[in-house]
């Protein structure tokens, strides 16, 4: 007979760090707490729903402060041979990156809450399921940076991607549907090819943790390093659909232009900080002994990636409908590309350097500059439309918010006053210096200077002088006046994002400062 005895039975009890999941765990309970208080709460008090979610990311992002400037805290941890544990074996390792990319994936989500508040209002999406959807993906992407083993990461980034399928189909103007079906097709062939890519790994490294998996890659058979090879490959594809690297970007135009304005501004900075964190990880954690192969691949990827973002923004016409959604959608595949040169640059790094500061620096700044863009969007979608046409004489109606969307376009283009997106540029370029690939700072410097045609084109649309005849339906003269009418939340939105970013531009080391140390 068979004993199912263990050796080490203690070796089976989990003593859970509640201090360390606390952020997406308090995510977690909102989402349920949301999805419960809808069955019993009023139609007429569902409007609560949104302040209850609004309060849940904020606590989760509180839950943060007694993480931070402290060593790493990990749990869910096997004993080692010795019977001890390390963050090695470890699935969940609150450390620098993971608090970094935890305060741009809540924070982002908190942003797009305060800007949902009136689109679920004016387009009469259903509350409950909008809210708890909108939590239950903030989770996922809370959740992966922290992930050390390939199947957490793995169902990390599904508990993102899944409700964000949904999120999108929640309009019901027929839009909403196809962008979904777009969406959830090509998400779902790249994670069948992660899974498959995953299987090859777990082959060849005889583990899932990640440290592991980098010691077992290292020391595998000849025989099975093609396998490994192959593995690696595939496991990076469906984090490169989620960062809408190329050629797996061509979902990001048609869904955003689908999807609810804040969902669209939500997948931007959430959805793609999720899918860089989990390409950081993969990369520089179980995939360092193949440094320099994914260092050159993410490398041609990143200035591929930039360049064909730019030339699509280029070609965009602004009189066309929804152009204004359209052109951000190309931009943000122009900044992915941005994003992802520091981690080519960790290819080639030297022992103790560590670029990745860079990419969570540009990360954060990308995040607030370009969740206020969708912002200002949807405050003059409310009233004439979403072509950048509509906005041609926005200063002369709407004072503040033409200045805020300008402030915002310049960072992003990298012109003062927008310092911070300036020096976020510079640190990105000086990683790809320092890392020794001067051809990819050569291309995006070049990407950079075709950038600024179009961003300059429509902040000069704001300034120029409204076309004769042009119904925007808004009263012309002060913008303070036409600014009070905003919802509360909406002006909250801009309010928030403007303030974070030109106070980051006065002081921009607060950010810039994850650039200068290691974030793991």
């Amino acid at each position: 007979m068979t004993s199912l005895a263990v050796a080490n039975p203690g070796s089976l009890i989990q003593s859970v760090d509640w201090v360390a999941i606390a952020p997406p765990l308090i995510a977690a309970v909102a989402a349920l707490a949301v999805l419960i208080t809808d069955l019993f709460l009023p139609e007429r008090h569902k409007k609560w729903l949104g302040r209850l979610t609004v309060a849940g990311l904020a606590l989760a992002l509180i839950a943060l402060l007694p993480l931070a400037g402290r060593s790493p805290r990990a749990t869910f941890c096997v004993q080692n041979v010795a019977g001890g544990t390390d963050n090695g074996g470890c699935s969940y390792v609150a450390d620098h990156f993971a608090l970094v990319f935890q305060l741009l994936a809540l924070g982002g989500a908190l942003i797009a809450a305060l800007l949902s508040a009136h689109t679920v209002e004016d387009e009469k999406l259903p509350r409950g399921e909008y809210w708890f959807l909108l939590l239950s993906s903030a989770t996922g992407a809370a959740l992966l940076p922290a992930s050390r083993d390939l199947a957490t990461l793995v169902i990390a980034l599904e508990v993102a991607s899944l409700p964000a399928f949904a999120l999108v189909a929640l309009r019901r103007d027929g839009r909403g549907a196809e962008a979904a079906l777009k969406f959830f097709v090509s998400s779902v062939t790249a994670t069948a090819v992660m899974l498959l890519g995953i299987g090859f790994v777990y082959a060849a490294s005889g583990s899932l943790h990640l440290a592991a998996v980098a010691q077992g890659l290292e020391h595998a058979p000849g025989q099975l390093k093609p396998l490994a090879e192959a593995g690696a490959v595939l496991t990076l594809v469906g984090f490169a659909f989620k960062v809408a690297a190329v050629p797996f970007h061509f979902w990001v135009p048609d869904t955003y232009t689908g999807a609810p304005l804040p969902v669209a501004g939500y997948l931007s900075v959430v959805g793609k900080a999720a899918g860089l964190s989990g390409l950081a990880l993969a990369t520089t954690i179980a995939f360092r002994p193949y440094a320099h192969t994914w260092g050159l691949a993410l490398a041609v990827l990143a200035a591929v990636t930039m360049t064909v973002g730019n030339v699509g923004a280029l070609r965009q016409r602004f009189d066309t409908r929804y152009s204004a959604v359209r052109l951000l959608a190309w931009s943000s595949v122009g900044q992915a590309g941005y994003l992802l040169v520091p981690l080519a640059a960790a290819g080639y790094a030297p022992t103790g350097a560590d670029p990745l500061g860079a990419t969570a620096a540009y990360a954060l700044i990308y995040g607030v500059v370009n969740l206020g863009a969708f912002g200002v969007v949807a405050a003059v979608g409310r009233r004439a439309g979403t072509s950048v046409d509509d906005f041609r004489g926005l200063f002369a109606r709407r004072r503040w918010t033409a200045l805020a969307l300008a402030f915002f376009l310049l960072c992003l283009a990298g012109l003062p006053p927008g310092v911070i997106g300036l020096f976020g540029k510079v640190v990105v370029f000086r990683a790809a210096v320092d890392a020794g690939l001067g051809w990819l700072a050569v291309v995006m410097a070049a990407n950079v200077v075709v950038a600024l045609y179009y961003y300059l084109l429509w902040t000069a649309r704001l300034f120029a002088p409204a076309a004769d005849g042009a119904a925007t339906g808004e009263p012309v003269g002060t913008g303070a006046g036409a600014e009070r009418r905003l919802p509360a939340s909406l002006t909250a939105t801009l309010g928030l994002t403007a303030c974070v970013a030109v106070v980051l531009s006065v002081a921009p080391q607060l950010v810039l400062q994850v650039a200068g140390g290691s974030l793991f």
